[in-house]
């Protein structure tokens, strides 16, 4: 199984594969996980005993990558069981740990409310924190369609594509449901598609996920999340029924439920970015030009549709269209989003009053145009992006 994740804003796209372990090499990736999960809490250890010598009058002190690496070099010097792993994955915890340590104080400083403020770094334990390596170029290569990472550790993705191009870093994790991942990261390349001289409207909705100028094109809700619900009941009772107390190890029983739970959560997710990104292609693919409404779903989470919104995806949709089109060298408009539901694609009028959800027709009050009300506001978004002669 592999997936391509959305482009990265330096350029880069994230490729992902399944990785088959040998008992010689999962031993080795969670020893290798041991440690960088200590460097971690060394890290989160020193940050607090920064923040407290503030307190005290004339106390100072400094946390930022170059004491904590110097911290580091102190630390493998002396510890030989630190000294075994590599510096790599090391190194890129305490960068990890410095850029969220950096995004919570500048939170702090800018005063953003306390609900949405990034939490200091707190300590990882070793029954709860997934195991996540990161290697940069130095640290690992592919030969043999095998990857070498450093420290000596060989592991076989499961290739079901080429990289287009060769990989800049790469991240080896498990996930929840305890499988093993490399994902790599490769510089973007553009496939560019024959022209076919055709442009599309297209705007987001909760009854059908993408409402499009062309019948065709259109995205009905594929509802996957509502289809697993009642598996998903199910574990969940599981699990509360299974839960351990304050203080006490979780049961092998619990452990199981989590994990069937997070397996069932992934394949919904997959099911998702599969209906995603074979709609996108196919959009892409017919079309040179695409006005897309530059739609914000989150504030979705606090309505009464909070739940059939998350299980339409817009989001990951959204993201899966913009990334196809520019795999592909096609043109995305990003139309803002107001009154688009009250203007008239037709005569460019605007309705006195927004329209309740519950009226599906647009009927404009001074050409008399009716209009199913999303396709309207599909029409819209073509003639505001300029893809479509119009009132503008």
């Amino acid at each position: 199984m592999t997936t391509a994740a959305v482009t990265e804003r330096s350029g880069h796209v994230r490729y992902t594969f399944r990785v088959r372990l040998s008992v010689t090499a999962r031993r080795e990736l969670e020893a290798e996980w041991d440690r960088c999960r200590w460097v971690w809490n060394e890290s989160v250890a020193k940050s607090k005993q920064v923040h407290q010598a503030a307190k005290v009058p004339g106390g100072n002190g400094a946390c930022g990558p170059a004491q904590l690496d110097r911290m580091l070099t102190e630390a493998r010097a002396r510890t030989p069981w630190l000294r075994e792993g590599s510096s790599v994955p090391q190194q890129q915890v305490i960068r990890d740990f410095g850029k969220s340590r950096a995004k919570a104080l500048g939170d702090i400083k800018a005063r953003v409310p306390l609900r949405q403020r990034a939490g200091m770094p707190r300590h990882k334990k070793k029954r709860e924190a997934l195991p996540s390596l990161n290697y940069t170029r130095r640290g690992f290569r592919l030969k043999d369609g095998r990857l070498h990472l450093a420290g000596g550790i060989v592991v076989r993705p499961v290739w079901s594509r080429r990289l287009p191009e060769p990989p800049s870093s790469v991240r080896v994790y498990r996930d929840a449901v305890g499988h093993w991942w490399a994902s790599f990261v490769v510089p973007a390349v553009t496939e560019q598609l024959p022209e076919t001289g055709r442009v599309i409207g297209i705007d987001w909705g909760v009854k059908e996920t993408a409402t499009t100028t062309s019948d065709a094109h259109d995205l009905p809700h594929a509802q996957h999340g509502r289809t697993a619900t009642q598996k998903l009941a199910r574990y969940q009772r599981m699990m509360a029924r299974r839960k351990p107390k304050k203080g006490q190890a979780a049961s092998n029983g619990y452990r199981e439920a989590k994990r069937q739970t997070a397996k069932l959560h992934r394949k919904v997710g997959a099911q998702r970015q599969d209906t995603a990104r074979k709609w996108a292609k196919k959009v892409v693919r017919d079309h040179d030009a695409l006005a897309v409404e530059d739609f914000r779903p989150k504030f979705l989470a606090k309505s009464t549709m909070a739940r059939k919104a998350a299980d339409a995806a817009i989001g990951a949709t959204k993201n899966a269209l913009v990334e196809m089109a520019r795999k592909h060298g096609r043109i995305v408009h990003l139309v803002h989003p107001a009154h688009t539901t009250m203007d008239c694609a037709t005569c460019g009028a605007r309705t006195k009053h927004a329209l309740p959800l519950s009226e599906r027709t647009y009927t404009c009050t001074a050409c008399g145009v009716a209009s199913p009300r999303d396709k309207n506001s599909a029409r819209v978004m073509l003639v505001r992006a300029g893809l479509q002669p119009g009132w503008y």
